[in-house]
């Protein structure tokens, strides 16, 4: 038997894998085996390390898809016969004396149960132990083997690799004596390589998260979520009543509705199509950040097409209408669609932004989706007058357009009944953002607070972005800012319902009326405004009077905010306890505006106006 077994879990990682084979073969301690466990790798690993399978110390399985980094150590350490584990992912790399200074430590240190070692890091630094920010990696360790195991994909995916193993070790009852040591000692023998495939770049907000990892690993199923910098997000108790009912019974005249792109926000509003009687397929962008929702959907009920060849997966569906969205990352993927359109009829919905295509050089790919397609969504009828000085000529081309904003929520988030206000406890104003506090600086919250206006806070991801915001607000005004954690979707109505009013962006635009001077805070309309409307909100922003902002013709024309020049201006305005009361209930009566399922119809409709005129 060999004293130690090291782990190699790998996926697509064919290029890095056979060095960090070699970097074994080359430790100066010669008694160990290598079991290399791919974890369903749809590229050349297997070729790759083939040819080192001659030594009799190396064993290599294919697990038949992917279950994730913890599975596939269990896997490994059920088939390790070492009684010491060390670990070499198949993109890092172990130096000559790796395992022998490891093994050499937890022989001297009997009462340890793990050694680890120094560790090089992103090219040419190091760390005599945990990386700062990312804790000790697998490749720096050893640890006796106990009969604990990794925490799995169903249990949860993290980047948090204490959470996932470190903190069982610690407190294993496989060894008596706990809590056990962990011992330094006090070489650097290993480099932890620095590329953009690394899992916890793509686990971690906001380069990676949820959706990144979904498409990447191709993970079919809902998560339990939770990085070390981001917020929980449990898909299989937020989407259990999707997933548990049958598909709707396609209409009689139903639609095969092929959505392309990317769904951002508020993605399982599309299910108000399906149920209608529509049937949906995704093909989606690759590499999608962490708020663009792509397939394969948590909430079920779309059925994706392959990436592979989609051009011939589209003609073989023959979908009655394409309908591409949503936000700028989604750009050229979408364009690519329509280039390639094999005369199917094509919806694009644009939200956010014209101006992101322009900085990330996308503006060319833009501009054709606009000039090309057979129907055009905008998300407010501003960004509809900027896109026709952009291209004069959509003004009178005939083309169905339609007005709608990009990601409503679905209704089933907000049936039930309005928490008691905290107002009516405490007699003050308490006022809600719901995300990142835009416009509002430290020392706009002292002034909030100085009207008696309280300000809270949501967002514990966000909240890490805002540390010196949130350190310098407390200073100014520490009794008026609260602190929340994020809050999902099924919780939106009891939570924000408490509050007195929500803030938009507040910001003073610039435009002084002329649509050709508008910016992107004058043409935005922010995901939050439908979840403080829905909730029965009434909505805080700027008086930008004379200016084009979409935000405010909305709110205007409903009736359902407060404008205002200052905090001076806002406290009284807000303290007309009548007003207040009245704009609340406006707010809570026509909150099925705001509701994607109130214009899910029209939709349908507009698709059909489309379909007519190609």
């Amino acid at each position: 038997m060999p004293r130690v077994s090291v782990l190699m879990p790998t996926y697509k990682q064919a290029h890095f894998i056979a060095r960090a084979i070699e970097s074994v073969l080359a430790q100066e301690f010669s008694d160990w085996e290598l079991i290399i466990i791919d974890d369903g790798s749809p590229d050349g690993t297997q070729q790759h390390g083939g040819p080192f399978l001659t030594d009799a110390r190396i064993r290599y399985r294919k697990l038949s898809e992917n279950v994730g980094l913890g599975a596939a150590l269990n896997v490994a350490l059920d088939e390790a016969q070492g009684e010491m584990i060390a670990y070499l992912p198949s993109d890092d790399v172990m130096y000559a004396n790796h395992l022998g200074s490891l093994l050499q430590a937890l022989d001297a240190h009997p009462d340890a149960i793990l050694a680890y070692s120094h560790i090089r890091h992103h090219y040419n630094r190091s760390a005599p132990g945990e990386i700062p920010g990312y804790g000790l990696q697998p490749v720096q360790v050893m640890h006796r083997k106990v009969a604990d195991r990794w925490m799995e994909r169903p249990e949860l995916v993290t980047d948090d690799l204490e959470r996932m193993y470190w903190a069982k070790l610690r407190t294993s009852t496989s060894l008596p004596a706990a809590p056990h040591e962990f011992a330094n000692i006090g070489e650097l023998t290993c480099e932890w390589v620095d590329h953009p495939r690394q899992r916890h770049k793509i686990v971690r907000e906001p380069v990676g998260g949820i959706m990144p990892y979904r498409q990447y690993y191709g993970v079919k199923g809902p998560l339990r979520f939770h990085t070390t910098v981001g917020n929980f997000i449990d898909e299989e108790v937020q989407y259990a009543a999707y997933r548990s009912r049958s598909d709707t019974p396609p209409a009689e005249d139903g639609l095969k509705i092929l959505l392309v792109g990317e769904l951002a926000y508020n993605a399982d509003r599309v299910l108000a199509l399906e149920e209608l009687g529509h049937q949906l397929y995704g093909l989606w962008m690759e590499e999608p950040y962490w708020y663009n929702a792509v397939g394969p959907l948590a909430f079920g009920h779309v059925t994706d097409l392959p990436r592979d060849n989609w051009q011939q997966a589209v003609r073989d569906l023959q979908p009655d209408v394409i309908y591409a969205l949503l936000n700028w990352q989604a750009v050229p993927f979408c364009h690519e669609v329509l280039k390639h359109n094999p005369g199917i009829p094509y919806v694009w919905h644009f939200k956010e932004g014209p101006f992101i295509c322009l900085e990330k050089g996308t503006w060319n790919e833009m501009i054709e989706l606009y000039a090309r397609a057979d129907g055009l969504v905008y998300c407010s009828e501003e960004m509809q007058l900027w896109f026709e000085t952009v291209i004069p000529s959509m003004r009178n081309d005939g083309r169905p357009t339609m007005i709608l904003d990009g990601d409503l929520p679905k209704k089933d988030w907000f049936l039930g009944e309005r928490s008691p206000r905290l107002s009516q406890a405490d007699g003050e104003i308490h006022t809600v953002v719901p995300g990142r506090p835009i416009g509002l600086h430290p020392h706009t919250v002292e002034a909030l607070a100085n009207e008696g206006i309280h300000l809270h806070f949501y967002g514990d991801f966000t909240q890490g972005q805002w540390k010196q915001w949130i350190e310098n607000a407390r200073n100014l005004a520490p009794r008026h800012l609260h602190l929340h954690a994020n809050v999902s979707q099924d919780r939106w109505l009891a939570e924000f319902s408490q509050y007195d009013a929500g803030w938009l962006h507040f910001f003073s635009s610039e435009n002084r009326g002329e649509i050709r001077r508008a910016n992107w805070d004058d043409l935005n309309i922010p995901a939050r405004l439908a979840t403080l409307a829905v909730s029965g909100l009434p909505q805080l922003q700027g008086d930008n009077t004379g200016s084009i902002v979409a935000t405010q013709t909305i709110v205007k024309q409903l009736d359902t905010g407060f404008f205002f020049k200052d905090m001076r201006d806002l406290g009284a305005q807000i303290r007309d306890s009548a007003r207040l009361a009245r704009l609340q209930e406006d707010t809570w009566r026509q909150r099925e505006l705001f509701m994607f399922d109130h214009h899910a119809p029209a939709l349908v409709n507009f698709f059909r106006d489309v379909i007519a005129s190609c």
